[in-house]
């Protein structure tokens, strides 16, 4: 009765164990079974770029010898637990004990080395391709720099700095014409990381890293700072646009330009000009030219304002102004403290920062 209880308390052990792997391959079909479409879905199982592909490739590999590995042994474990389990005749005394197999010991010890062998140079592989990728005519220089709580970036050789929404050209593989992203911090460690367009990338004070993409698709991506950063690390978020070359160029024409001074808005200017926004925010064609926080030149042309946290809409924006922590608790972004006037005014002019 006892052997008996063991066994289905082993099985009901076995079973759980299953339910868990059947778990994970139903998340890792999911995943495989994104629409390719969606360019939204951060998943690392749809790569729309070289560097993300090359990663996707090497996981596959790593997937496959660690899930081989998984079933023989979890086979084999179940075939001995219930071939050798105590049966009702059985008088307690443990069974022959062999020891010394030459066989055995060698298989255990090789095979291991082999697989950590493969692994490894299969990985050092990619980590050379990755890092050490040439750059072809045509590379977009991109610096990206990391701020609690939020992504700057500026491309030196275009003259245009924005934040929190990176636009690149789409590459074609043919004529591959990828962005190369040099990654510096501001202040504490972050991390660069878009799923579907490379891997992780860490931004470490005092020092330079860097990564590229080379987008296959046009459309939207989402990524976020994946470096624990502070109160508001899981709301650093960050888009990237690719665009076609003709969007991409157009978009680099209207970033160029000045801020447009509109009259109606006057009062709302005086009073950024006046308070401390102009401390830590620039706006091209104004005397505002501060550094700590995003460039607002064209503030209105991105969809979400506190680096993702909420759409770019006036109300929004007149919410973020008044009280940054109502959209993102710990925020470095001070409350202006403004009257409703004022608040009104100041809204009325960054609202036709486009």
């Amino acid at each position: 009765m006892k052997c008996n209880e063991r066994t289905r308390s082993l099985g009901r052990k076995i079973a759980g164990i299953a339910v868990l792997v059947a778990g994970g391959l139903l998340a890792a079909t999911l995943c495989f079974g994104a629409p390719a479409s969606s360019a939204q879905v951060p998943s690392i199982f749809k790569p729309q770029s070289t560097p993300a592909d090359t990663i996707f490739r090497l996981s596959l590999l790593v997937l496959t010898i660690t899930g081989l590995i998984f079933i023989i042994v979890f086979s084999l474990l179940v075939y001995a637990v219930v071939k050798y389990r105590k049966r009702g005749g059985d008088d307690g005394r443990e069974p022959p004990q062999v020891y010394g197999s030459n066989q055995v010991e060698l298989a255990w010890t090789v095979i291991p080395v082999l697989v950590v062998l493969v692994l490894f140079f299969a990985t050092a592989r990619v980590i050379h391709s990755i890092q050490d990728a040439p750059k072809p005519p045509g590379t977009i220089e991109v610096i990206a720099i990391g701020h609690q709580f939020w992504w700057e970036f500026r491309y030196p050789a275009l003259g245009v700095v924005t934040a929190n929404e990176l636009h690149v050209p789409v590459s074609d593989p043919s004529h591959p014409s990828p962005t190369f992203l040099t990654l510096l911090s501001a202040d504490t460690d972050h991390s660069f990381w878009v799923p579907r367009l490379a891997g992780k990338t860490d931004l470490i004070p005092n020092r330079e890293n860097h990564t590229w993409i080379d987008p296959h698709e046009t459309g939207l991506y989402l990524g976020q700072c994946a470096q624990y950063c502070g109160t508001q690390h899981a709301k650093m978020l960050l888009r990237v646009y690719v665009d076609s070359r003709e969007q991409f160029d157009r978009w680099v024409q209207d970033e160029k330009k000045p801020a447009v001074v509109n009259d109606e808005v006057g009062e709302g200017r005086r009073i950024f000009e006046t308070t401390a926004c102009l401390n830590c925010h620039a706006v091209s064609g104004t005397v505002a030219d501060g550094h700590f926080g995003p460039d607002l030149t064209h503030l209105m042309s991105r969809a979400t304002i506190a680096s993702g946290a909420a759409a770019n809409t006036p109300e929004q924006l007149k919410m973020w102004i008044q009280n940054p922590d109502s959209i993102k608790p710990g925020s470095l972004m001070p409350a202006m403290k403004l009257n409703e006037k004022d608040l009104d005014a100041l809204t009325a002019y960054l609202v036709t920062l486009r």
